[in-house]
């Protein structure tokens, strides 16, 4: 029997006091759940953490950092560039090995029945774990926390109410979370310098998928005001159907059309094999790159295969 490997990337609406973070982070830990990484944005006042393990772990893992979260986290006083509606605000369950998107789908379903009926949260669910599947996180964040505080609007009522629910909308201080199940994407952020922040903003939307652009890319124009930064904010979804690399070069060529540059380029999270790959294969002119020749992947594969642990 091939071993069973889920991840999860919480999304936590705090990126300014470590200490709380840091209080997640163990609660997970001490549920067993391997901790690969985690960041704080302090403009995005947001912080990504990615863990992984077998998914009974990870599930208890996802339940007791939601648990801190309630306890730590008042969106009342909260107020960051990044779109958010809950303290925990998004927890996509990714199947990495000896799993199917079937096995993602059930643990989100399991562990957002769990943070309605135990914790007393509101939950969405999104990507592949919705009915149908494929409900994007944009419908559901659309004006925040604050749009669903006072009541829920007549196309955003929640899949899941906690039991007697007392409140018209969204939890007062924890507001509500979105539960979802997805393959495993980019999310990143291209710093670009010399261009106003319209001029980043018709970008993003000019590269995004909504916008006619890049297939599975979600993109949006953000100014930081801590660091006084222009960021253009993007996921892709779809690794496999659009490169990593052909994203960043249009960036470069619509940013240096109006007179900027391209600054810095930050991942959020693990980097995906694919963008490590992309840039590669664009730098060196590789041919046949494709991640079935990664080594690091094939060796996976083998021990999952074989049902022995990585030295």
């Amino acid at each position: 029997m091939s071993a069973a490997v889920l991840e999860a990337v919480p999304n936590f609406s705090e990126g300014r006091e470590p200490a709380v973070v840091e209080e997640i982070v163990e609660a997970m830990r001490a549920a067993g759940a391997d901790v690969l990484d985690w960041s704080m944005d302090p403009d995005h006042h947001r912080s990504v953490v990615t863990m992984m393990g077998p998914p009974p772990v990870v599930e208890e893992a996802a339940v007791a950092a939601a648990r801190v979260a309630l306890a730590r986290i008042d969106l009342r006083r909260h107020r960051g560039v990044h779109p958010r509606i809950g303290a925990l605000d998004v927890l996509p369950f990714i199947p990495l090995a000896g799993l199917t998107m079937e096995d993602a789908r059930a643990s989100a379903r399991r562990v957002g029945r769990r943070l309605a009926e135990e914790l007393g949260i509101p939950v969405f669910f999104y990507a592949q774990a919705s009915d149908p599947p494929g409900r994007r996180l944009a419908e559901l964040r659309r004006g925040g926390f604050e749009a669903l505080a006072a009541g829920w609007p007549a196309d955003r009522r929640p899949d899941l109410l906690p039991p007697a629910w007392p409140h018209p909308g969204a939890h007062p201080t924890a507001g509500a979370v979105c539960v979802g199940a997805r393959p495993v994407l980019l999310a990143w952020n291209v710093y670009v310098g010399g261009v106003t922040f319209d001029d980043a903003a018709a970008i993003a939307a000019q590269i995004r998928e909504r916008g006619g652009g890049f297939r599975g890319l979600r993109a949006l124009a953000l100014q930081l005001p801590r660091r006084d930064r222009l960021q253009i904010s993007m996921n892709l979804e779809d690794l496999e159907a659009t490169s990593p690399m052909e994203v960043f070069r249009r960036i470069e060529t619509l940013v240096a059309e109006r007179g900027g540059s391209v600054l810095e380029t930050e991942v959020v999270g693990l980097l995906p094999d694919e963008l490590v790959l992309s840039a590669a294969a664009d730098r060196l002119r590789l041919t046949g790159a494709t991640t079935r020749r990664l080594l690091s992947r094939r060796l996976a594969e083998h021990l999952v295969a074989c049902d022995r642990p990585a030295l």
